[in-house]
Parts: structure tokens; C-alpha cells; sequence
């Protein structure tokens, strides 16, 4: 039996880092390489699966590592991509709220390493924006698209990069860029709804790991298309998923379309 490729698991103390530990200890061809966690963190030395110590030294975290998990904030990923480039690591992130400039530069770190960033490893998630794009696609200009997302308290970016992404699937459908259609406020004296607009309606409250609604609204008819999250534990098995499928990949800026074989 092939040798268990390691994991670096970023944020490995964090909600979403615990449930990525537990689906590498579940997935027989990885395990645990290192933990890291911020600077300063109150569980830093303490001791995880496989017997790994929680450090915050990023340098030595990617020399125990094959492959890095991490769902964290823009900063903290783009500061441990120079780690993971120049160590030859290659990098699954779910984080979310990066700008123009930032995504330039994951895909310049890509140019050396495999690089898989996705808004939602949730398999179900993806078949979504799957569906919504076909649905698009075959409904047409007659239908109207709005997009509803709710998360918990907590999120920090709005609106969230999976609603984003059903936005993109939507235009993809129409053959539109997103830009020249997005609607994400309304408010006041607005007039009619423009003719091909994609509105994206954030909400925000409690404890809810994600839920999105897309719906195309036509003429006496509605079509919704609804994805609701009650746990995080599937973020983390699809992320897995995407690091197993990755190693070994070339150096590119990989889509979890690709890990998925969704076109």
C-alpha cells in the first residue's frame, strides 16, 4: 500500500480546520503532516491526530506537507501560498472576499504549484451552479434571475463567493458578463428591473453555515433552486476530496469543476 500523503491543515483549530482534520483521518491515502494555526493562538503546542504539535512557524508547517488545506481569511492565505509555492506544496483554499489584485496573485503562485481555490466544495453546491447555469441557458431572456443567500453573524464577506458564483453560472448560461448585469443593492426610487439582471440578496444571522435559493422567475411560473448547508462537515470531505484529486497535478489554478468532472 502506497504511503499516506500528508496534509497541512491552516486554521487547524479553527471550525472549519477541525472538521478538515477529521476527513483526512477518514481518507485512507492522507494523513495529518502539520497544523498551523496564528500567531499568539491560545492551543498553539497542543497536540492533534497523528500525534502533530500546532505551530505557528508557516515555513516548517510546509516542509511536513504534500498538500495544504485552508479555509481561512485573504491575508493569512495569500502570506502561506508564498510559503507553499516556494516549498512546492500544493494548495486547496476555500477562502472567499479576495479582489482583483489578490486573485492576480493566487494565479501567479499557480504558475509554480497546483493551486485548487474554490467559493464551496460542497459536491451538491457544485452540481448546483451546474443546474443553474443549464437552467439559464435553456429558460432564457423570458425568465428573471435573483439569487438569496443567508449565512451566519459571522461571515465577513457579502455577498458570499458561492452566490457570486451562481451569478457567473447564470451569465455563463446567457452567454453575459457578470459585471455588466449584477445588481447587488436596491434601494430608493429605482425604476424597472433592467432588462438581464442577476440580483444577489445577502442575509445574515444566527448560525447558518450557508443556504442559497436561486430562482428564475417567468410569466404566471417561478423555477427555484435551493441548496441549504446544516453542518460544515461536507465543506470539508469535498475539500479533501480536492486535495486527493490534486496531488500529482501540474502547476495551474485549478476549479473544483475540474476535481468533480463537471463541465
Amino acid at each position: 500500500m502506497a504511503k499516506a500523503r500528508r496534509v497541512l491543515v491552516v486554521g487547524a483549530l479553527g471550525k472549519m480546520g477541525e472538521k478538515v482534520r477529521a476527513a483526512v483521518a477518514d481518507e485512507a491515502t492522507l494523513s495529518l503532516g502539520a497544523a498551523l494555526e496564528a500567531a499568539g493562538h491560545p492551543g498553539l503546542g497542543a497536540t492533534v491526530e497523528d500525534g502533530v504539535r500546532v505551530d505557528d512557524d508557516a515555513k516548517a508547517a510546509f516542509g511536513s506537507a504534500d498538500v495544504a488545506i485552508d479555509f481561512s481569511v485573504p491575508a493569512a492565505t495569500l502570506a502561506n501560498l508564498r510559503f507553499a509555492a516556494d516549498a512546492g506544496v500544493a494548495y486547496v483554499t476555500g477562502t472567499t472576499g479576495f479582489d482583483d489584485a489578490e486573485r492576480d496573485e493566487i494565479a501567479a503562485h499557480a504558475a509554480r504549484i497546483p493551486v485548487l481555490h474554490a467559493p464551496n466544495f460542497s459536491v451538491a453546491v457544485n452540481v448546483l451552479a451546474w443546474l443553474t447555469r443549464e437552467a439559464a441557458r435553456r429558460l432564457g431572456a423570458g425568465f428573471d434571475a435573483e439569487i438569496v443567500e443567508l449565512h451566519h453573524a459571522a461571515k465577513r464577506d457579502a455577498p458570499s463567493g458561492t452566490a457570486l458564483r451562481l451569478g457567473e453560472a447564470i451569465a455563463e448560461g446567457r452567454g453575459q458578463r457578470l459585471a455588466d448585469h449584477l445588481v447587488l443593492e436596491r434601494a430608493g426610487e429605482i425604476g424597472a428591473r433592467p432588462d438581464g439582471a442577476i440580483g444577489i440578496q445577502t442575509l445574515r444571522g444566527g448560525d447558518n453555515p450557508g443556504e442559497h435559493t436561486v430562482l428564475f422567475t417567468g410569466r404566471g411560473e417561478r423555477l427555484e433552486l435551493i441548496h441549504r448547508s446544516h453542518t460544515r462537515d461536507h465543506f470539508a470531505r469535498g475539500a479533501v476530496r480536492a486535495a486527493v484529486w490534486l496531488l500529482g497535478r501540474p502547476p495551474g489554478l485549478y476549479r473544483i469543476e475540474d476535481a468533480l468532472g463537471l463541465d
